[in-house]
């Protein structure tokens, strides 16, 4: 095991700055604005700025997006997570369209997409996926295609609609290790999760996961679930800090030193993984291009 100061451990009730590795830039400049513009005019969602996600003005300045489709409402309630909980209203039926156009005007190299989860939905929003993905490849056939795909509760056939439509990646976040899956998923399930990951990969599709690191986990446990992703088929792994959204969200337990990143993704590229990219500033669709 990587051996550091006991430094990085927060106390609890006790308010700290984030360490300098975490400082971000303010989202600015041209590309940025431009867009910002995009996004608003054709009414679109976007994981950036529903997840807070840190990274949100590099990407954004970069011209890239990671957009969410099936609305901004989530059925689920993660403890991590900034996306609204509740009772999603009925999805709009010409946003393939709307997010094809707009990822064409952007003149996107490699399109991320995801969705929030759909448990109200018998086919998981399954039939949106798949007309999004072939919308987004009939008007930009030179653009490829990441999917971050929600927990579908073991609908394999949803499943299978959803992967279907020509995308090059299909990612699944397993966020944790599995002794915190009842406190940061609640209404999922490690195996579950896993399985899912084993399925895409069968369906011969690239596949990719991403875990949040600061949450109480022991290095131990990191590397534990390395080994069950490898074992389930996933070429790609993710692995970045966790920042609490809000003060109704789980506290950050640790921050994490980039050595132990560096650290992990040695030995993820040891355990088996095509690509393994960690960071305490790395989230899933970041630098998402980087290992096609």
């Amino acid at each position: 095991m990587l051996e550091l100061p006991v430094v990085n451990k927060i106390p609890k009730e006790t308010r700290v700055k984030k360490p300098d590795w975490l400082r971000v830039k303010l989202p600015i400049g041209k590309e940025y604005k431009h867009v910002r513009s995009l996004v608003d005019e054709y009414k679109l969602h976007t994981i950036c700025q529903s997840g807070n996600c840190p990274n949100m003005g590099e990407c954004w300045g970069a011209g890239t997006a990671t957009f969410m489709i099936l609305g901004n409402v989530c059925t689920r309630s993660c403890s991590f997570c900034a996306v609204k909980t509740g009772r999603p209203p009925e999805y709009d039926e010409d946003e393939p369209r709307r997010v094809a156009e707009a990822i064409r005007l952007m003149e996107v190299k490699h399109a991320v997409i995801t969705s929030v989860n759909r448990d109200e939905l018998k086919d998981r929003g399954a039939e949106i996926w798949y007309q999004t993905v072939v919308a987004v490849k009939e008007q930009s056939p030179t653009t490829t295609i990441e999917t971050l795909i929600p927990d579908v509760r073991a609908n394999w056939d949803a499943l299978h609609r959803m992967i279907e439509g020509g995308q090059e990646v299909v990612s699944h976040n397993m966020e944790t290790v599995e002794a915190l899956y009842r406190k940061v998923r609640p209404q999922a399930k490690y195996a579950r999760s896993l399985e899912q990951i084993k399925i895409t990969k069968e369906a011969g599709k690239r596949t990719k996961s991403g875990i949040m690191v600061g949450l109480g986990e022991t290095q131990d446990q990191v590397l534990k679930i390395m080994d069950d992703l490898v074992a389930h088929g996933c070429d790609v792994l993710t692995i970045g800090q966790y920042l609490r959204p809000t003060k109704h969200h789980l506290a950050v337990e640790d921050f994490i030193h980039p050595d132990v990143f560096a650290f992990y993704k040695e030995e993820g590229m040891k355990k088996g993984f095509d690509f393994v990219e960690s960071g305490p500033l790395v989230r899933s669709s970041y630098h998402a291009e980087r290992h096609l």
